[in-house]
């Protein structure tokens, strides 16, 4: 999880961040990320991100490529990162056949 705390135009990171995200997509153990911005701090996001491993991603963050992209972050924003491991997942319950909701 990596918390932002924006300091420059929405759109500016939004836009940034979206180059850094492809940019990670392509790393070996890439899963998936979500980006969340603050409903009630228009300039505070959370990104969520889901690797395969740690190791990947320390790969992916050694990977010279990303310096630029992270120094592009930093022109844009402070962050927070760390790393967490899942402990539990849940998800919607599927409506029932019958279930005309």
């Amino acid at each position: 999880m990596n918390r932002f705390l924006v300091h420059a135009p929405a759109e500016d990171f939004e836009r940034t961040f979206s180059e850094t995200s492809e940019f990670m997509a392509g790393r070996p153990g890439f899963v998936a990320h979500t980006l969340v911005r603050h409903v009630g701090q228009p300039g505070a996001y959370v990104n969520v991100a889901y690797w395969r491993d740690e190791e990947s991603l320390r790969r992916a963050l050694a990977d010279p490529g990303f310096a630029p992209h992270a120094a592009a972050l930093r022109a844009l924003a402070t962050s927070e990162p760390n790393l967490y491991r899942p402990v539990l997942r849940r998800e919607a319950a599927r409506a029932g056949a019958g279930d005309t909701r």
